[in-house]
């Protein structure tokens, strides 16, 4: 059985943060599940996700538990080009150079890749009520929806390259200064 919880920081708060709120008990009991005190947790992986690792409580890391914090690298120029044409599957596009476009997308999530096809769809779609026919998304439509979209991961890995500059004490974000070539 394979467990997955996104946006564990949510629910693995750090528990001296909320005092008094109900929220410790849910995050005490889900510990003690983790744990498999009532029974037997063989055969269980347990998964999370999270965008903030370093707000996660403490305990959630422990052995046992979710011990080990595996960097996910934004995808690279080649996993880009595929990303753009999956998302573009099935909308009304004209030759799109996708290498050009996955490019131009240096640091781009696979969010922010939705969000740049969004922007070219949704310019897509007033050209074409004014035209009265439905326009293509060209290549010319992402890269302008590309300067119009700022990469999330690059407030991410400000953040992080604290962390991990100044809250490294155990190497769990190592992989993030590996990463952003900074040696400690």
């Amino acid at each position: 059985c394979v467990l997955f919880f996104d946006e564990v920081d949510a629910m693995g708060a750090s528990r001296s943060d909320l005092k008094q709120s109900a929220m410790r008990h849910v995050i005490n009991q889900f510990l003690a599940e983790l744990d498999g005190v009532e029974s037997n947790n063989d055969g269980v992986l347990i998964l999370a996700a999270t965008n903030a690792p370093w707000s996660v409580d403490p305990a959630f890391r422990r052995p046992g538990r979710f011990d080990r914090i595996i960097f996910v690298e934004p995808p690279d120029e080649s996993a880009r080009e595929d990303i753009f044409k999956t998302m573009l599957q099935g909308k009304p596009v004209e030759d799109i150079d996708t290498a050009k476009v996955a490019a131009a997308a240096k640091d781009y999530s696979g969010a922010d890749i939705n969000a740049v096809i969004d922007i070219a769809v949704e310019e897509k779609l007033r050209e074409s009520m004014s035209k009265g026919t439905v326009q293509p998304i060209t290549t010319k439509d992402l890269l302008k929806a590309v300067k119009q979209h700022r990469a999330t991961t690059l407030e991410w890995f400000s953040s992080a390259r604290n962390y991990a500059l100044y809250a490294n004490e155990s190497g769990l974000y190592d992989d993030i200064l590996k990463y952003l070539k900074i040696k400690k």
